[in-house]
C-alpha cells in the first residue's frame, strides 16, 4: 500500500511539473520576443548610429543591450527545430515549409539588412535552419543502414556535416556554418536537454564572444516539459518576414532606409 501511495504521489508530482513547466509554445514566444528586440536594434538603431557616426553613447549602449538579449533567439529556434524533427510525422513537409519561407523572407531580409531588394551577400536564417535540418535527415538515413560498418557511417556523417557547413558559408546564411554545427551538436546531445542547450550556446560563443548571453536560454530549457502548448506553428513563419519588413519601413520613414548594414 505504501509503495502504491508513493507511486501515486510521484505520478501527481510529475504531472504537476509538466503542467507548470515551459511548453514548446512558451519557448517559441521567448525566441520571437528576443528576436524582435534584436532586429529592432540591428535594423533601426544601427542605422541611427551610422547616421550619427556612432556619436551617441546612450544609443550605442541601448543597442548593445538589445543585441545581447537577441542572442537567445537562435539557439531556442535550433532547439525547437530538433524537437520538430524528432516528432514530426512528415519531415519532408517540414523541410518544404522552411524552404518556402526562406524564399518568402529573403526580400524583406535583404531590405532590412542591406536596404536593397536583392542582396546575395547575406541570406536569412531560414536557409541555415533548412540546411541543418537536411543534415539531420541525412544522419537519420545513414543511421537506418544497420548493415553498414559503423566507422564508415561515422565518416559519411562527418562529410555530410562539413558539406552542410560549407554550403551555409558559401550561401552566406545568417550564422553560417557555425549555425549548422550548432544544430547538429545539439541534436547529438538531445538525450539531455540542458546539455543539448549548453553545447549549442558553447558553439555559438566559440563563433563570437557576443553570443555568450545565449547561455541564458538554460533557464527556460530547464523548465521545458516536452509539451507542445499552443499551436503557434505558423506564427514564427509569418512573423519573421513581416516584422523585418515593418522595421525597415520604420527605418525608411526616418530617412535611413538607404543605409547598408551588411
Amino acid at each position: 500500500m505504501v509503495i502504491k501511495m508513493d507511486n501515486a504521489v510521484e505520478a501527481v508530482t510529475q504531472e504537476e511539473s509538466k503542467k507548470w513547466g515551459a511548453t514548446g509554445s512558451t519557448l517559441k514566444m521567448i525566441a520571437i520576443i528576443t528576436m524582435l528586440v534584436d532586429h529592432t536594434a540591428a535594423i533601426v538603431l544601427e542605422r541611427v548610429l551610422w547616421a550619427h557616426n556612432f556619436s551617441s553613447v546612450t544609443i550605442y549602449w541601448v543597442y548593445v543591450v538589445m543585441r545581447s538579449i537577441g542572442r537567445l533567439g537562435f539557439p531556442i529556434f535550433c532547439f525547437l527545430l530538433i524537437e520538430g524533427f524528432c516528432h514530426t510525422r512528415n519531415v519532408k513537409k517540414y523541410a518544404g515549409r522552411l524552404f518556402l519561407f526562406a524564399l518568402i523572407s529573403e526580400m524583406p531580409f535583404d531590405l532590412g539588412f542591406s536596404g536593397k531588394l536583392f542582396y546575395m551577400q547575406y541570406q536569412n536564417v531560414f536557409f541555415t535552419l533548412l540546411i541543418g535540418l537536411l543534415v539531420l535527415i541525412f544522419f537519420r538515413y545513414i543511421g537506418e543502414k544497420k548493415e553498414w560498418n559503423s566507422s564508415l557511417c561515422f565518416i559519411i556523417n562527418c562529410v555530410a556535416l562539413v558539406g552542410g557547413m560549407c554550403l551555409a558559408d558559401f550561401l552566406r546564411t545568417d550564422y553560417g556554418g557555425m549555425g549548422v554545427l550548432t544544430i547538429v551538436w545539439m541534436y547529438l546531445l538531445r538525450k539531455n536537454k540542458m546539455l543539448e542547450a549548453g553545447a549549442g550556446c558553447a558553439v555559438l560563443t566559440l563563433m563570437s564572444w557576443s553570443e555568450v548571453t545565449s547561455f541564458l536560454i538554460l533557464l527556460p530549457i530547464h523548465r521545458y516539459n516536452g509539451e507542445r502548448g499552443w499551436n503557434l506553428k505558423w506564427i514564427f513563419y509569418l512573423f519573421y518576414p513581416a516584422h523585418i519588413f515593418l522595421l525597415y519601413i520604420v527605418a525608411y520613414g526616418m530617412g535611413l532606409g538607404g543605409i547598408m548594414l551588411r
